[in-house]
């Protein structure tokens, strides 16, 4: 079965298959994609003081990412770039000030989950350790990890973050830090004929809002979803933007825990 979807950019241009949808969100076929949280507000300096930003050699945004540990940052696999073409920052607030609170990393490792698949977006995760561990402040911090295996009860609302357009169809850029509370929503639900069609693995959690209208999109790949103060999910693709019918599709982090506390050990 196949099914007809658009791609997150400027131009909405139509592809056959969801997983072309939050990867590499710097450009694709010559056009910039759209980096944005939309149908969230602004929050206030540093509220997610785990978020960091993954920026190109040049200093633009292109991927979120939770600190898990002084020297650890979990993002999705489909963010992996050249280990010498990515700078972390944490402590940021607003992309275009520098603000005093940045700290500013570059990745001394990146290891991308062995079942990864670029085709089904399954098992899009992956671990960067940074060249030196962060100091924790009252800008920086970690967020924690939930249980192997733990899951997040539907309709519970979870928070994403991130920073870019607030519109669908383009807009204005945020330049400050963005945030929107999504519903969980069941498998079954996300996998139906009317939505994703069984495209859903066991690796992955469904979040958003039937009606549409609130979502993560390019340039929040890789960030967290956090729920009940744990993030249990990891910006990963979806179906345009904040479509009815089509909630945001998350990495779910439960399934990974054990992979990641024995990457981190494995690699000290």
């Amino acid at each position: 079965m196949e099914m007809s979807f658009w791609i997150k950019d400027c131009g909405f241009q139509p592809r056959r298959f969801p997983w072309q949808l939050k990867e590499e969100p710097g450009y694709q076929g010559g056009q910039r994609k759209l980096q944005r949280i939309i149908g969230g507000h602004i929050v206030g300096p540093h509220s997610a003081k785990y978020l960091v930003s993954l920026k190109r050699m040049t200093g633009s945004h292109f991927c979120g990412g939770s600190l898990v540990s002084r020297s650890w940052v979990l993002t999705a696999a489909h963010c992996k770039t050249e280990i010498n073409q990515m700078l972390i920052v944490a402590g940021e607030y607003s992309l275009s000030t520098f603000e005093g609170t940045e700290q500013i990393f570059r990745p001394s490792r990146m290891v991308v989950h062995p079942d990864y698949s670029s085709t089904t977006k399954n098992a899009d995760v992956m671990l960067i350790k940074l060249n030196r561990p962060v100091v924790y402040n009252a800008f920086v911090s970690i967020v924690p990890l939930p249980q192997q295996g733990a899951t997040v009860k539907e309709g519970r609302l979870c928070q994403v973050s991130g920073w870019g357009y607030t519109s669908p169809i383009g807009g204005r850029t945020s330049d400050t830090l963005r945030s929107v509370r999504l519903p969980i929503v069941p498998a079954w639900k996300c996998n139906a004929s009317s939505s994703y069609a069984g495209f859903i693995t066991s690796n992955m959690i469904c979040a958003g809002l039937s009606t549409g209208g609130k979502d993560a999109c390019q340039g929040d790949s890789g960030g967290p979803l956090v729920c009940e103060g744990r993030v249990f999910g990891i910006v990963s693709w979806g179906h345009s933007c904040a479509s009815p019918r089509y909630p945001g599709v998350y990495t779910a982090v439960a399934n990974f825990q054990k992979w990641i506390y024995k990457t981190i050990f494995r690699h000290q």
